[in-house]
């Protein structure tokens, strides 16, 4: 397999980011392959900030006729457009986008500041905790009348695969007391979405790229990986 294939775009991802952890799952999903290239941020590449000035992921490089993508929620919509074999497209779209942006903005801004308080001037990580439970709670009384586990009812799709990694991540900061909170639907839902085979396969391990690095081919449909 050579260093680069012109076939495919280039996803530059960070295992652990919660944007590039639901572009990979929507990826996976829609079987698109892409040329993974996994990222440490404090060592950015040059090849990614050149495509992507920002210098943050999830982004997508095009080739050929693909686009060239730098926000998580445009990789996932864009993915599954070329193929949704689970249907996540087909429940309330605008349902969906409707908690997918109250996620991306109050709720963001409240984890934030409750994981990383030192970064934020004045931020009271128990204020900011307190803050997000409103959230929380909406996703609980949506889960109740979904009447199904996941959030548009019995099928994961678009809004789960996009707001799950930040709740993994808000509740991770201190799993007690967020398992001790009175929210019964919501823990089963995340505890659920961990369980997934997708999950599984989105977490999986890969080495640091630099440009030497040989060509990583990455998706369900790919068979064979360097």
């Amino acid at each position: 397999m050579s260093k680069s294939d012109a076939k495919y775009p280039i996803l530059y991802t960070f295992r652990r980011c919660p944007y590039a952890m639901r572009a990979r799952m929507a990826l996976w999903s829609s079987g698109v392959t892409v040329e993974l290239r996994e990222i440490v941020l404090g060592r950015k590449p040059a090849a990614l900030l050149e495509a992507s000035p920002k210098g943050t992921v999830p982004v997508l490089v095009g080739s050929g006729t693909y686009p060239l993508i730098e926000q998580s929620l445009e990789i996932m919509i864009w993915a599954l457009e070329q193929d949704d074999p689970e249907g996540w497209l087909l429940p309330d779209r605008n349902a969906s986008l409707q908690l997918i942006s109250e996620n991306d903005t109050s709720f963001k801004k409240n984890l934030d500041r409750y994981k990383y308080p030192e970064r934020f001037e004045g931020a009271s990580a128990p204020e900011a905790r307190d803050a997000a439970l409103d959230f929380l709670r909406t996703l609980e009384e949506t889960l109740k009348a979904s009447q199904g586990p996941f959030l548009l009812g019995s099928r994961f799709t678009l809004v789960d695969a996009a707001i799950f990694p930040f709740i993994r991540q808000f509740a991770n900061v201190d799993d007690t007391w967020f398992e001790a909170l009175p929210l019964p639907r919501l823990q089963s839902w995340l505890a659920l979405c961990l369980e997934t085979e997708l999950f599984e396969r989105i977490m999986e391990k890969f080495k640091e790229w630099k440009p030497e690095s040989e060509c990583l081919l990455w998706g369900r449909l790919v068979k064979d990986r360097a």
